[in-house]
């Protein structure tokens, strides 16, 4: 095994750790930089529930190598919230009850954030489709789709955009 340095910026912080090249970005994130809020599910990349942001786009990090983050900027759940306050999205789900037992959330919040960037607009439909790839097994879903809806909207009304 081969252990090597890698330099990345985390949640707009650089940071620099050493790892054997077969770790995942997963546990590169939670073990060596100590951010847990990206949860292990599957392991495989099928549930979400450690799905992160990689130089602007969502990955599973179960499925990557942390030496393939190597000089990329990450971005994880934590970095979701701005100066220790929850982002309108983490509000929303708290409101509309889109967290129960709370694992998948991390996942879908970047999932969710996602969407909205690419998407200002979307309908209940787009939503559950830009959603689709992340598991839950509690919430049974509305609430979730119901605070990316709400979201959505907020955002539209504060740069006044009434195109819906």
């Amino acid at each position: 095994m081969t252990e090597q340095s890698i330099h990345l910026t985390i949640n707009g912080i650089e940071r620099t750790a050493k790892c054997e090249d077969r770790t995942t970005l997963l546990d590169f994130v939670r073990h060596d930089l100590g951010l847990t809020g990206t949860h292990a599910g599957c392991e495989h990349g099928v549930c979400g529930a450690c799905t992160v942001e990689v130089n602007g786009q969502i990955v599973r990090s179960c499925l990557m190598f942390a030496c393939q983050a190597n000089g990329a900027s990450v971005k994880t759940v934590e970095g979701i919230a701005q100066a220790g306050e929850l982002s309108d999205l983490q509000a929303a789900f708290k409101k509309h009850h889109a967290l129960q037992c709370g694992f998948c959330t991390p996942g879908f919040l970047m999932a969710a954030e996602d969407l909205l960037q690419k998407n200002t607009s979307p309908s209940d439909s787009e939503v559950r489709e830009g959603l689709s790839g992340n598991l839950c097994r509690c919430t049974g879903y509305v609430g979730i789709v119901e605070a990316v809806l709400e979201v959505a909207e907020q955002r539209r009304n504060a740069i006044g955009d009434t195109h819906a």
